[in-house]
């Protein structure tokens, strides 16, 4: 039996936001939250060039 086709090029998924007490507060030099914003930039960069060759796709 043949597995089904995989999407070659799959829609990027955001990434999961820390919760709310992830965070200690501490001034951490690696905070969840710094972190986070980065992983959402590159998300959103990465969904604006799938959204470009995939012109059909909603936003």
């Amino acid at each position: 039996m043949s597995e089904p086709d995989r999407d070659p090029d799959p829609r990027p998924t955001p990434p999961e936001e820390p919760g709310p007490n992830e965070c200690c507060g501490s001034g951490c030099p690696l905070c969840v939250l710094d972190l986070y914003a980065e992983e959402l930039q590159r998300y959103r960069q990465a969904l604006a060039q799938w959204l470009q060759r995939h012109p059909e796709a909603s936003p």
